[in-house]
């Protein structure tokens, strides 16, 4: 016997088989390991709907507020600036100065603009509409996604169901906490504004309907530690979360959470030059239609910094900071439909499957080794090194097995071996045909090789494509199946032509073939 260096790339992959599958075969407390799938180990499924509609009036709004800084930046007189749910109007006073806008709104995209007279009215086109409306669920999607990716969940299944649903399958979520605080979490807005609070008005505030507010241009707002004191604030925000470039937890100096943020490029200059014509008056930090805080302003603010201070818990606040940074949701979502899985189910899906898989697993190996002898037991040396080699790699990235996850496998396990059949036989047949043992080794492979590759890689091309443009349950499925046909390829290949080497003089020199091989010499 001598070695080679197929066998030792071989010996090194069952090496890492070995160590890196263990904290998921023993479930050890350190180690990375593999996460069960909500089918597996229970959790929460949810559907939730999209208020399409309000991503076009926050659309509208958003446009308002640009032309309201553009106006003032350049210093355009305008007049009467309002939106609805369709347009923005206002008037120019300054008609000399209508060509200076019309070249400002030329360069918003998916605009209609029309004149009468001095006063200019922008409304989004139907294709634009349309649009924001579908941008709105795959911005949802991205976004729920991304907060509970920093919220700690692994592999959380987040997918778009329908024109305007969403699927969200939550591992893992077994307690009443844990199920309250990701619902928050996906649900909550984080949409966050800057608002010049009318100071010419607010003393009168508690006498006003929203009515009332809205002739002057305003809206009434709760302050969020007590509802009771309302703020009368201008509707059109100064600057929105829509420039929000990130946002931490810190401490202010009684040591209470406080959530600090930063602007980008653009609100920066736009706070800066807020604060700046606007020292003596008060700015409201709203967050989702809640006063947090409405601290006069004292001084030009640059930098595009500040700081949102609330009543809340480390925890609570942890939860904001993800929400803000992962963008606010350009419309509201709403519940359709909730179902806790609970373990039992996994429990019953675990016991199932392994029945299926050691099952199929023994029933193979007795097989191999019936038929074949001591080929059929090199065959499930490698089919043994194939499954660590899997669960290793699926450990090793955290993946997320489920229930069609276990199903890969068990195909996994099939196809593996077939690539041991195939070689086996071709090197049976040149056996047959009077071939010296390295030969009859050398040609076996290399016959084999063209109907094993073919096999793999369309199967390996298949299990990307599923992969790509499948779900959560069809994703897990596709990932098991092309790390076990990468895994076959080591092992079926590479690790028993090693074996077949090394041993390759003692085959010889034996000429029992029927222990080698299963057949007569």
């Amino acid at each position: 016997m001598k070695l080679n260096y197929r066998i030792v790339i071989f010996a090194l992959a069952i090496v890492f088989g070995i160590v890196f599958s263990l904290p998921s075969l023993l479930q050890t407390q350190s180690g990375k390991k593999i996460t069960l799938g909500l089918d597996l180990q229970g959790g929460l499924h949810m559907l939730l709907g999209v208020k399409t509609e309000e991503a076009t009036k926050s659309r509208i709004k958003s446009m308002a507020a640009s032309i309201k800084h553009f106006a003032e930046r350049n210093d355009i007189l305008i007049n009467g600036l309002t939106f609805d749910n369709k347009s923005v109007t206002f008037e120019v006073l300054d008609s000399d100065e209508i060509k200076t806008f019309d070249e400002f709104l030329s360069k918003l995209e998916g605009v209609t603009v029309t004149h009468k007279g001095s006063v200019i009215s922008v409304s989004l086109t139907p294709k634009e509409i349309e649009k924001t409306k579908k941008q709105a669920v795959s911005q949802a999607i991205e976004t729920i996604r991304n907060r509970l990716d920093q919220f700690g969940l692994s592999e959380p299944i987040v997918a778009r169901q329908g024109k305007d649903k969403i699927l969200v399958e939550l591992a893992g979520i077994k307690s009443q906490e844990d199920e309250q605080r990701a619902r928050e979490l996906i649900s909550r807005a984080a949409k966050l504004e800057l608002m010049a609070v009318d100071e010419d008005r607010n003393a009168r505030v508690y006498n006003m309907s929203d009515a009332d507010a809205a002739s002057y241009g305003d809206i009434i707002l709760e302050d969020v530690k007590s509802p009771k004191i309302k703020y009368l604030v201008h509707e059109i925000p100064i600057l929105d979360g829509g420039m929000l470039t990130g946002a931490n937890v810190g401490f202010d100096q009684n040591n209470r959470p406080v959530i600090n943020f930063k602007l980008n490029a653009e609100g920066a200059d736009i706070f800066g030059d807020f604060t700046g014509k606007n020292v003596g008056k008060r700015l409201a930090v709203v967050l989702d239609g809640k006063v947090y805080s409405a601290p006069n302003i004292n001084e030009r603010i640059g930098g595009g910094s500040g700081q949102i201070s609330g009543n809340y818990t480390v925890l609570e606040a942890k939860d904001l900071a993800i929400a803000l940074r992962s963008g606010a949701l350009l419309a509201p979502i709403y519940l359709m439909e909730k179902r806790s899985v609970g373990p039992s189910l996994g429990a019953d899906s675990i016991k199932a499957s392994m029945i299926a898989l050691i099952g199929g697993f023994v029933l193979v190996i007795v097989f191999m080794m019936v038929y074949y002898r001591m080929a059929g037991v090199i065959a499930n040396i490698a089919l043994i090194a194939n499954l660590l080699l899997l669960l290793a790699v699926m450990s090793l990235f955290g993946a997320t097995l489920t229930l069609p996850g276990m199903a890969g496998i068990v195909l996994t396990v099939g196809m593996a071996v077939d690539a041991n059949v195939i070689i086996t036989e071709r090197i049976r047949e040149l056996i047959y045909e009077g071939k010296s043992m390295h030969k009859a080794i050398e040609e076996g492979y290399s016959n084999a090789m063209r109907a094993i590759l073919d096999a793999n890689i369309t199967t390996l091309i298949a299990s990307v494509v599923l992969y790509v443009y499948g779900t959560g349950a069809i994703k897990g499925f596709a990932v098991t199946m092309s790390i076990g046909i990468l895994a076959s390829m080591l092992t079926a290949i590479l690790g028993t032509h090693g074996i077949y080497q090394m041993l390759e003089s003692k085959m010889g020199k034996s000429k029992n073939y029927r222990f080698w091989f299963g057949i007569k010499g």
